[in-house]
């Protein structure tokens, strides 16, 4: 297993070869519509952004992944421990109806029903089943680390062996931190987890991992920090409210 480069029509996406009958791509910013801070590929339509401009952008991450938007279904991430058994989205993932129920992780056991997590520095996490038979999604920034949702959303998927993808985050050279998010973290997940004034959010995940059950030979870190590289992802902490999201979409092929 593991996470490489590749382009769909001509823009970067980070995909994750992992267990069999499992697609996941991670998104960046190249290869959308939209335009100003939210050029180009932003997918979060809470960001102020031009609401068919995202809708485009989501169905090109669809198309991307080879998934259906009616059938992509993404919460309203509350940096929360909720984890919620996904399903179809009121008028789809395009333009979806209604409030989106407040979760912060999504699994399914069915196929062709793809999951989206949205982050601008917090980690996106892909988790499946090593014999391909449920898939989650994950957004846990400091906050959800601490609190435990990653391995909230391990025991929700229930006994068995799993395999996991950390994408691009907020990395320990750029992450600078206080002592109000240092302390938690290093409580948590050791003095290691936050060093010399910055914090390593996607080595938290790792070992998040590792406490749910997840063998560390199967756990997949891309190792990308979202604050330095400004050409290709979006960064909340760089470039403050106006900034766009990208995503991590997951989902079971139907082979």
């Amino acid at each position: 297993m593991s996470l490489a480069w590749d382009n769909w029509d001509a823009f970067p996406l980070l995909r994750w070869q992992g267990p069999e009958g499992i697609v996941a791509v991670f998104s960046g910013r190249q290869g959308g519509v939209s335009t100003g801070p939210f050029a180009s590929l932003n997918l979060g339509l809470t960001t102020g952004d031009d609401r068919l401009a995202v809708a485009e952008n989501r169905r090109r991450l669809c198309a991307a992944a080879g998934a259906d938007p009616a059938r992509t279904v993404q919460n309203h991430q509350v940096h929360g421990t909720v984890v919620r058994v996904a399903e179809p989205m009121l008028g789809g993932y395009l333009d979806p109806q209604g409030e989106l129920p407040q979760a912060d992780a999504l699994i399914t056991r069915e196929t062709d029903l793809a999951l989206v997590a949205l982050s601008a520095d917090c980690v996106p996490i892909v988790i499946a089943a090593l014999d391909g038979s449920a898939v989650a999604v994950c957004h846990a920034g400091w906050k959800g680390l601490v609190a435990g949702v990653v391995e909230a959303t391990v025991a929700a998927l229930g006994p068995g062996a799993y395999a996991a993808a950390v994408g691009p985050c907020a990395g320990p050279q750029a992450y600078e931190v206080g002592d109000d998010v240092a302390a938690p973290l290093r409580e948590r997940f050791g003095e290691g987890a936050a060093y010399r004034g910055t914090a390593d959010l996607a080595a938290c995940a790792g070992l998040a991992l590792f406490s749910a059950g997840v063998n560390p030979d199967a756990i997949d870190i891309a190792g990308i920090c979202t604050i330095t590289e400004s050409d290709d992802f979006f960064s909340y902490r760089r470039d403050g409210a106006a900034t766009g999201r990208q995503g991590v979409i997951a989902y079971r092929e139907d082979l």
